[in-house]
């Protein structure tokens, strides 16, 4: 395996972590709304104070993350989001979990920065679509293989035990990186004077490019995450599934995205960041559509839905991640991705936080109002084409940039 892989590889590993760190709060849903006694409204709370704390350090991190060596800072943030899992693995109850969310947060929002900051600096623009797409297949095997192990040892345990076992996972993964990760310092060899803080941020609300590039990444969080959160909760309340058969959605849904994400990668490398992007975004608006207002439904038929709606808001995720990541020169790659990061986190608690105020808890348990999230959440995905559009890639990522990559390996 040459060295660029076992990059991406690691990476994915990385993406993969944290990924089932978050996901895995909102199919356990319907089992700590149960055990703590919290509505709807505290659990999306639990949900969002995690993207709310990723999203500030993000933007902490827009200030330091170009002034040291990628695998450095990397190691240091992993470190955190390993201290921060066993935090809630150790959970006696609902105020420490919130507390310790918000630690998991915190080095949470700075991985997902690095890691796309890692895929600008070594990929260069023309196989960034391919790099984007095995890197968020990570997404998909976590779906089929991390969340539903967590939900199942979950329910022949406790809720604590999906967080032990990420852990020991999280343990294994911090090797990888020493190992695998070298030393990235392309970006520090520019001999250009390090921006303060007020230059970071004037840099990127200065530049209408890389704003219209953060707002796509708001409207695409409020098009997703009024959704994500509730949808175990509702499939229970609601559609009739047991807190065991919610696995099957997680299955389905990510053993088809471990094939089309690589898929969507090459698409959008072959034809185009803009028009794979429009085609994902429009065919996801359906699934949306139909999930919001199932009522008493066979399994099989939500699970048709289910698994698009997963396919299709990955499809969009791919060819907008190569947009955005390819907006910023090197210099300032990871403050930017990380200003934006911070804004993806925030505006994913905000749109949770939002869809927990909409919905109530009718009788019998049923989530009302379900069906309005599903109206504000298609809105916000139709604002996102004609925005993409207007979105331009600045930097082709030279191989040379790969070729210094390779030589501290």
């Amino acid at each position: 395996m040459n060295k660029e892989k076992l990059i991406l590889w690691t990476i994915a590993a990385i993406n993969f972590t944290h990924i089932v760190d978050f996901m895995i709060l909102m199919p356990l849903g319907p089992q700590l709304m149960r055990i703590f006694e919290i509505t709807p409204r505290e659990f999306g709370l639990l949900v969002s104070s995690y993207t709310f704390s990723a999203g500030i350090s993000s933007f902490l991190g827009a200030f330091i993350l170009d002034k040291y060596d990628r695998r450095t800072i990397l190691l240091w943030v992993f470190s955190g989001f390993l201290l921060g899992t066993i935090a809630c693995a150790l959970s006696p109850n609902y105020s420490i979990l919130l507390i310790s969310r918000i630690i998991s947060g915190v080095f949470g929002g700075l991985t997902s920065a690095l890691i796309m900051a890692i895929i600008g600096d070594v990929i260069p623009d023309s196989r960034r679509g391919k790099a984007m797409g095995l890197v968020m297949a990570a997404f998909s095997v976590a779906s089929v293989v991390g969340v539903p192990f967590g939900l199942f040892i979950a329910s022949i345990s406790n809720w604590h035990a999906p967080f032990i076992f990420l852990t020991g996972l999280s343990l294994i993964i911090l090797v990888l990186i020493f190992k695998f990760i070298p030393s990235i310092t392309a970006h520090l060899e520019s001999h250009q004077i390090k921006p303060t803080p007020m230059q970071v941020i004037r840099r990127v609300t200065g530049n209408s490019n890389q704003m219209r590039a953060i707002s796509l990444t708001i409207m695409m969080m409020f098009g997703q995450f009024m959704i994500i959160p509730f949808l175990s909760p509702y499939m229970v309340a609601n559609v009739g599934f047991s807190e065991i058969q919610l696995t099957y959605i997680y299955m389905a849904g990510g053993l088809f995205t471990i094939f089309t994400s690589p898929w969507v990668g090459k698409l959008t490398d072959n034809h185009g960041k803009i028009k794979v992007f429009t085609v994902f975004m429009t065919l996801n608006i359906i699934p949306i559509g139909l999930i919001t207002h199932l009522g008493q439904t066979p399994i099989p038929f939500v699970l048709m839905i289910s698994t698009l709606f997963f396919v299709t808001s990955n499809g969009r995720m791919v060819p907008a991640a190569a947009l955005i990541t390819g907006t910023a020169k090197p210099e300032n790659r990871g403050s930017f991705l990380s200003f934006n990061s911070a804004v993806q986190q925030l505006a994913a608690g905000i749109a949770s936080f939002i869809a927990g105020l909409i919905l109530v808890e009718g009788e019998g348990g049923i989530l009302l109002n379900f069906n309005f999230v599903g109206y504000l959440a298609i809105f916000f995905s139709l604002l996102c084409i004609p925005l993409a559009r207007r979105i331009k890639v600045v930097d082709i990522g030279e191989a040379s940039v790969m070729l210094e990559v390779e030589k501290t390996i």
